[in-house]
């Protein structure tokens, strides 16, 4: 017997589409950007937390074909997961060396962020005891006070380059605090701490802008960029238009629709309550599905061109909006209704959440049907 179609959208309650194209058209205009001074610089494309929630095995090997030459991610897993579908690329680990993965970072030709004097120091004993040299990125604490190698031990490698010996230093790098606020004077200060340490070492190539931070300007390109959230469509000039192609939609399933009397409650706890005879309808995602419980009462959707508010507490998997006033023909079983796109972006869900957009993106649901696009109008 002919099996049915297996169109996992077909069977799925909310469809989260993704334009690979976009993702490569972003990353090929943040790389013009550093390029616009005259000199070379490369770009790097952040792949952390399955590429901000896109997918890591779909994102790596597109933009490793627009030209990507280098990726960065957190977790040791991370790094193991993408290089299995990017082969032949370095792949950065954030996170650096942890007690006992050497071994693991070798066999998977992985180079760790080294933080600090501890993790140089296993990196350089690993190097002695598979007898190779292996390639090295420093990450100097300009500021963030988070990872990196503090002040006295920048100094300490400074004064000490031997510390260096067995290891190819592949890059020095630094991580701007608010590089989003142009006018926040922290990112001179940044800037002038890594100037200062990078003329200890000399001839190292350097990285410190992240994706706002290319938007700072020439001064802090340096020879590497790396941008993460810009890639994937969050704006990286907060208060200003958003200069990157958008990357996600969300649609959920209405999964049913009900009359209900005025002065009605919907949902748990009762937390809404109709003011009117009212049409609800209820669509099929929820907080397992990283739609947040903070938005109660907070957001809205689109259905059929028209703005549907939210209505009562978001549940573990269904989400009741009012669609009194959208006409019953277009709320039938079935209908999609867009809760992440053109009307509602990432920082629009963000902002009604009181959260960023990256927490939106990273936390979008497994149980979503991915749909991968590579739209010719973004690809070009």
């Amino acid at each position: 017997m002919a099996a049915l179609d297996d169109d996992p959208a077909r069977r799925a309650g909310a469809i989260l589409t993704i334009d690979l194209g976009a993702i490569a058209a972003n990353w090929r205009g943040l790389r013009d950007a550093g390029r616009a001074e005259g000199r070379p610089i490369d770009c790097a494309a952040v792949l952390k937390a399955d590429a901000y929630g896109t997918g890591a095995a779909m994102v790596g090997p597109r933009l490793a074909a627009e030209g990507c030459r280098q990726f960065f991610v957190a977790h040791l897993d991370e790094g193991i997961a993408l290089r299995a579908v990017v082969p032949d690329h370095p792949i950065c680990v954030l996170n650096g060396l942890l007690p006992g993965t050497d071994g693991d970072f070798v066999e998977h030709r992985l180079t760790p962020a080294l933080n600090h004097l501890g993790q140089l120091n296993s990196w350089r004993a690993a190097a002695q005891r598979f007898n190779r040299p292996l390639d090295a990125i420093i990450h100097i604490d300009t500021g963030m006070h988070r990872l990196g190698f503090p002040p006295d031990e920048a100094q300490v490698l400074a004064n000490e380059r031997g510390r260096l010996r067995g290891l190819r230093l592949a890059l020095l790098m630094s991580h701007l605090v608010a590089s989003e606020e142009q006018a926040n004077p922290v990112n001179g200060e940044q800037l002038s701490r890594f100037r200062n340490f990078l003329r200890t070492m000399p001839g190292a190539p350097a990285s410190l802008a992240n994706s706002s931070g290319i938007f700072l300007g020439p001064d802090y390109h340096f020879d590497l960029l790396r941008p993460g959230a810009a890639l994937y469509g969050i704006n990286p000039l907060p208060d200003q238009a958003n200069p990157m192609l958008p990357v996600v939609s969300l649609h959920a399933r209405i999964l049913q629709t009900r009359r209900i009397d005025a002065f009605q409650t919907v949902g748990y706890g009762g937390a809404w309550r109709s003011v009117r005879p009212s049409r609800i309808a209820t669509i099929a995602l929820g907080y397992a599905d990283g739609y947040f419980r903070t938005l109660i009462h907070r957001t809205h959707v689109y259905l059929a061109g028209h703005r549907v508010p939210v209505i009562g507490r978001i549940s573990m998997d269904l989400v009741t909006i009012d669609v009194t006033d959208i006409p019953e023909n277009e709320c039938r079983l079935g209908a999609t209704v867009e809760v992440l796109g053109r009307h509602v972006t990432a920082e629009d869900l963000a902002d009604h959440a009181r959260t960023n957009a990256y927490e939106v993106m990273t936390a979008l649901g497994r149980r979503y049907a991915r749909l991968y696009v590579d739209r010719p109008e973004t690809a070009s």
